[in-house]
């Protein structure tokens, strides 16, 4: 009987190893239009067909752009009402929901992040952005993800809890969030969600068949050089606010990259890891399938980046500007060292339904 289970087991390993590959044969990479301005920190999202890209750490915070993939450009929107970057986005009905983030602080040392709770809506088709209730707590670097008109805004960095701090910064203490805040689109109201079981910011998630995944991410701070990466997958079913077990580790433990979900698949791109050994960005592109609970290694980007903008138009994964090194490479002290790219990479996918 035993020898029967591992050869079952034995032969479903192959199926899906099969599986796997016959899903990556033949995917390359394509270019298309340049980011006008390139920066890091900028976020990606789809919208009625188009991506847009939000957010940037550089000079003129706050970017806004909207790529047409039919006409292959860019176009400069309404920017956001405040400077932020690090935030959190879904789209809803057309419409792009927006949520947190950091700013340069006011007050206090110069080069923290001071974390808001300031929540937008953008209506692509006026170009017009409208206020609504703030977040419970100010964050940046969460996940947001929609699921039957709810928003769930989970994890994330602030101030250390009690102290006095602004802003966040290399020499304070960071707060990572557990937090599960979730935002009625129809009532404009918040409530409260179980909590996730691992603190953490700058992770990838994508929601499937109704349920949420929290993928990797930055645990310790939310400054790179003062955490360590993490590989743990969650998964939130908000029908019954539950957590389940933790699923298949992500092949690559890393944090703030990009990401996107299609055809019941999620995709995660870059991101950046600084330990004592290794400091730099990834190119490892890589699908988590929630149905298998299983990962596929995709072919790499062209180019490593971190803080870069994805979004799926169609079955086409674009990836967006970014910093070809990580933060932690000393880019602080030497502007020198902080190399934005323009480049904008496309990775077709199979159509669904032939995957």
């Amino acid at each position: 009987m035993m020898h029967r289970s591992r050869a079952t087991l034995a032969t479903a390993s192959l199926l899906l190893l099969c599986s796997a590959a016959a899903f990556t044969q033949g995917l390359r990479w394509t270019k298309a239009a340049p980011f006008p301005e390139p920066d890091e920190e900028l976020y990606g999202i789809a919208a009625n067909g188009k991506m847009y890209v939000l957010g940037g750490f550089g000079t003129a915070r706050g970017k806004n752009y909207e790529y047409d993939a039919a006409a292959d450009k860019w176009t400069k929107k309404a920017p956001m009402p405040r400077p932020a970057h690090h935030q959190a986005m879904v789209e809803y009905q057309g419409k792009i929901y927006v949520f947190g983030g950091f700013v340069a602080p006011m007050t206090g040392p110069q080069g923290g992040w001071e974390p808001i709770d300031n929540a937008w809506s953008y209506d692509p088709a006026t170009d017009q952005w409208r206020n609504l209730a703030p977040m419970p707590i100010k964050r940046g670097s969460a996940a947001a993800n929609l699921v039957n008109g709810k928003v769930y805004v989970m994890g994330g960095a602030t101030t250390a809890e009690g102290s006095k701090d602004v802003a966040i910064s290399g020499g304070t203490t960071a707060n990572n969030l557990v937090r599960n805040d979730v935002y009625d689109i129809a009532s404009n109201s918040w409530s409260a969600g179980a909590p996730m079981a691992l603190p953490r910011n700058h992770m990838f998630s994508g929601t499937v068949n109704g349920k949420i995944y929290i993928i990797g991410g930055r645990v310790g701070h939310a400054f790179v050089a003062a955490s360590q990466n993490t590989d743990i997958v969650e998964q939130y079913d908000p029908a019954t606010n539950t957590w389940g077990p933790q699923l298949t580790k992500m092949p690559t433990a890393r944090s703030g990259g990009g990401w996107a979900t299609y055809a019941g698949k999620i995709y995660v791109a870059g991101g950046e890891v600084a330990t004592n050994s290794l400091v730099g960005a990834f190119r490892a592109v890589e699908a988590f399938d929630p149905a298998t609970n299983s990962w596929s290694i995709l072919p790499s980007m062209p180019m490593p980046r971190h803080g870069v903008a994805g979004a799926m138009i169609g079955n086409k994964f674009h990836l967006v500007s970014g910093m070809i090194t990580s933060a932690a490479a000393g880019a602080g002290q030497d502007r020198t060292v902080e190399v934005h790219v323009a480049q904008h990479d496309v990775l077709e996918l199979p159509a669904s339904g032939t995957n």
